[in-house]
């Protein structure tokens, strides 16, 4: 086990708007976990400014794989999220079948508002389906929920016991655990919902509103709670810690007027991750 716990970050980095590695690492690395990215792509802006210059890299990761492996390199947990092509999610299977003792946390990352991001085909989040099916953890949004589902996405509040269905059919999928985020229920607002499997247990903690979307808020959502699961946290107190962090950066981000594309203002809430925390309630769904 290494002494520093070891991330291998299957993600893209976008030069502009924070999102992907440019949250991933810095966030992980401040609660004491080594980030190894293996960029699936490169971005000169995320996605969300409509027009940007990209460069996949799926011809990088394979190699990388075989080096680490000649190296002994040894990972604690296999992270993925962006992919930039199909065939990233052969080279996603084959980080998790060469580390086969690593956590195993996959974001399916595919859309959000109800659509999916601009490059993802239908056939590659067809297949996002294979990276769940051999996850511990997944981490979708509402709308990604949705697409993994075949469902429609929701234009009214879920009741309890739809969200509960939802949480068990994702993990129906595969996963041992689901965590979905940006979810609105009936009882009010907009709540992160979890579900373990091997306890049957549901967890549920709400989110003050804000009325705007971020980017990047679902990169450091997911980093916070892999990082405190990494770090002995049970799922609902790394959900907790992942909402309140997430939500302190978003109202910072708010109170400045920030616009939407610049990503999330954490910078200089960081110190948030390794000083006392005021985590929000959480409650059984």
């Amino acid at each position: 086990m290494n002494v520093v716990k070891k991330v291998a970050a299957i993600h893209d980095i976008s030069g502009v708007g924070r999102c992907s590695l440019t949250v991933i690492i810095p966030v992980l690395s401040a609660m004491g976990v080594q980030v190894c990215p293996i960029p699936t792509a490169v971005l000169s802006a995320h996605t969300g400014y409509g027009e940007f210059v990209m460069r996949d890299l799926t011809d990088f990761m394979t190699p990388a794989l075989e080096h680490y492996k000649k190296l002994g390199t040894d990972f604690d947990c296999i992270y993925s999220g962006f992919l930039a092509s199909e065939a990233q999610i052969d080279h996603c299977l084959d980080f998790f079948e060469s580390y086969p003792n690593a956590f195993k946390v996959v974001d399916p990352v595919m859309g959000d508002g109800g659509k999916a991001y601009a490059t993802y085909t239908k056939e590659l989040c067809s297949r996002m389906s294979e990276l769940v099916a051999v996850a511990d953890i997944i981490t979708p949004n509402l709308t990604e929920a949705a697409i993994l589902l075949g469902e429609e996405y929701p234009t009214a509040p879920l009741r309890n016991s739809e969200a509960k269905s939802w949480l068990v059919r994702l993990a129906g999928q595969g996963a041992k655990i689901v965590v979905i985020t940006s979810c609105p229920l009936v009882d009010g607002g907009i709540s992160t919902i979890g579900y373990d499997k091997e306890t049957s247990s549901f967890w549920k903690i709400k989110n003050d509103y804000v009325p705007i979307s971020y980017s990047g808020s679902g990169d450091m959502f997911a980093s916070v709670l892999i990082g405190g699961i990494l770090n002995g946290d049970s799922l609902p107190i790394a959900m907790n810690r992942a909402t309140s962090f997430t939500e302190l950066a978003v109202k910072t981000t708010y109170s400045y007027g920030s616009s939407w594309t610049e990503g999330i203002m954490f910078e200089g809430q960081l110190p948030w991750l390794t000083s006392y925390q005021e985590l929000s309630e959480f409650t059984d769904l």
